[in-house]
């Protein structure tokens, strides 16, 4: 095993899967991949960014997401594990099998959170969609409400 890659959330548990894959990492002998999917840009999805205020949000809202990213990398490199953070943008599911093929993961760490029957119906669930769309060895970790 090389390559784990770590898919995060931001603010919804990410340190119990860095803390996974770090000791699986140490196990191995592998590189971390802390990944996170972001909402795409307005210009990507063809409409209108709006006043620069929400220009200036969005950038802020990205710089703290891709400090968090590389702060959950540096947190994996502190203890000895080869470890990046990638900031992503787009629909998520897509992108995270996207990059797992990108990097050859040999392992990708999701979260789920347990949802209702309409939660389900309504939205979904990216640990679902990834399940039922790779082939990469999977690990889901339960999280909390």
């Amino acid at each position: 095993m090389k390559n784990i890659i770590v898919a995060v959330d931001i603010h919804k548990n990410e340190e119990l899967l860095v803390n996974k894959a770090i000791e699986i990492a140490e196990k191995f002998n592998a590189k971390i991949w802390i990944i996170h999917a972001s909402a795409p840009d307005p210009d990507f999805v063809s409409y209108k960014a709006g006043p620069q205020s929400v220009r200036d949000d969005r950038a802020k809202t990205l710089l703290m997401e891709n400090k968090l990213i590389e702060d959950l990398a540096k947190k994996a490199k502190q203890k000895g594990i080869k470890a990046t953070g990638l900031l992503i943008q787009g629909a998520t599911v897509s992108l995270i099998i996207e990059e797992c093929d990108k990097l050859n993961a040999d392992l990708l760490i999701i979260g789920h959170k347990k949802q209702g029957f309409l939660q389900r119906i309504l939205k979904g669930s990216v640990a679902g969609g990834i399940l039922e769309n790779t082939n990469i060895p999977l690990l889901i970790i339960p999280l909390a409400d």
